[in-house]
């Protein structure tokens, strides 16, 4: 019989994309993929270091697996991985730990599987790690993750991500058409590219070789594929050409996901950001000028060292006041060998926390305005598989979640429908229609 592997993943979507070609290289090696509530030989946890509490949630993770099966192989990778790996080493039931250059050759590092008193570690420093191994998500879902840059130049006082995986660096455009003529061949619908500063693209063996929109416009050539998505990328680094692009393109969709950080040039100057709030104003207003129906997602960091009352309702106001369609909110937390955790300044936990819920309350608002000015339009909808009570899901191009009518046929299918109506859950109802009155 083969031996079975069970995955988890924490934190965000290069990792979901990495875990997925893990996966593949088990695979390859003869195991059988297996849920992780069912019993199995290895459960490998993929880590996450930028949410709260890591430590926490990798003890929670492991406990649950050894419940299901007590003498398997546990493995740890990921970012804090990198970061901590004599601290995960010390968890119960941990056997090896796999830093950013090793996690990729981990049918090499397991061998007999056998458990020892103590968790066997695998981790080089980071500068060390100047390899790219691309990776993409597969056969779990109606999109995928593809993976074409890792790694980050940038020095924000606030972020440990140079420091769990390394310096940019990017595949080569041909490799990575190469992965998404493969991912449109297997019947998936929707590319989501990512990275951990995909505006950077372009850097191989030390040197820019590429640019962001070179790989932007060869993949908008390749054909199979319905949507392209942007999931993240620097407002410095979201050149006017790129919009432009986007705007008049076959396959790219009008969704960008365009970090912010702060609406305070102060507290943006202390994060060491590289542009000013007048610079991210200007990229909304080009992209509403092309795409007056695109969606903009932000990312805010609240309570960072040295923000006052008046620089967050700074932010606040900035945000309010702008044409976007949701924020993603962070409360800020120290993390070791950062400068901001040596800053002074320190906003304590409970004004951390208001701040939190005050931009919660903003970004609700501002996603139900969104989805209004959307009602009674036509577009089309990916659904997915996921049911719940009766219905189903999916996402519009411009990134509005629908629901409808659970329906077999549906599932992973693009559907021309018409925007009726936001449910209490904040989800819009759709009305299919026939495919002729699409466009």
């Amino acid at each position: 019989m083969s031996k079975k592997v069970a995955f988890y993943t924490l934190g965000c979507k290069l990792n979901f994309s990495e875990t997925s070609s893990i996966g593949r290289i088990f695979k390859d090696a003869g195991y059988e993929t297996t849920p992780f509530n069912s019993q199995a030989d290895v459960y490998v946890i993929n880590t996450c270091s930028v949410t709260d509490h890591a430590d926490k949630k990798c003890r929670k993770v492991v406990k649950e697996a050894l419940k299901h099966s007590p003498n398997a192989y546990v493995t740890i990778v990921g970012c804090y991985a990198q970061l901590k790996p004599k601290e995960i080493a010390e968890i119960p039931g941990v056997d090896m730990v796999l830093g950013a250059a090793e996690k990729f050759n981990i049918i090499e590092h397991i061998n007999d599987l056998t458990k020892t008193d103590k968790a066997i570690i695998h981790n080089a420093p980071i500068d060390e790690t100047k390899q790219f191994v691309s990776a993409f998500s597969i056969g779990d879902r109606t999109r995928t993750f593809l993976k074409v840059q890792d790694g980050c130049d940038y020095s924000c006082t606030f972020c440990t991500i140079p420091l769990a995986r390394g310096a940019s660096r990017s595949g080569n455009i041909a490799d990575i058409v190469r992965q998404a003529e493969e991912i449109a061949a297997s019947g998936v619908k929707e590319i989501v590219l990512t990275g951990v500063n995909i505006g950077d693209f372009g850097i191989r063996d030390g040197k820019r070789q590429d640019k962001f929109l070179d790989l932007v416009k060869a993949l908008d050539d390749v054909e199979g594929i319905d949507r392209i998505r942007i999931s993240s990328i620097e407002p410095n680094l979201l050149a006017n050409e790129i919009i432009e692009f986007v705007a008049q393109s076959k396959r790219f969709v009008p969704h960008f996901h365009m970090p912010l950080q702060s609406g305070n040039n102060k507290v943006l100057g202390m994060m060491r950001r590289r542009y000013k709030r007048e610079l991210y104003a200007e990229r909304v207003a080009k992209i509403k000028s092309l795409m007056p129906d695109c969606c903009i997602g932000v990312d805010v960091i609240v309570g960072f060292p040295g923000e006052t009352r008046e620089d967050f309702i700074d932010t606040y106001n900035f945000l309010n006041d702008m044409d976007i369609s949701y924020l993603h909110v962070f409360t800020y937390s120290e993390r070791e060998n950062t400068i901001a955790a040596q800053m002074e300044g320190a906003v304590p936990g409970a004004q951390r926390s208001d701040r939190s819920k005050m931009l919660h309350i903003l970004s609700e608002k501002k996603r139900r305005a969104f989805y209004a000015m959307q009602l009674g339009k036509i577009g089309d909808v990916l659904f997915e598989s996921d049911v719940k009570d009766g219905y189903m899901h999916g996402f519009s191009k411009n990134y509005v979640k629908v629901r409808s009518l659970y329906d077999p046929l549906l599932v992973n299918e693009i559907v021309p429908v018409k925007f009726v109506s936001i449910t209490e859950q904040g989800e819009v109802d759709v009305e299919e229609l026939p495919a002729v009155l699409a466009h």
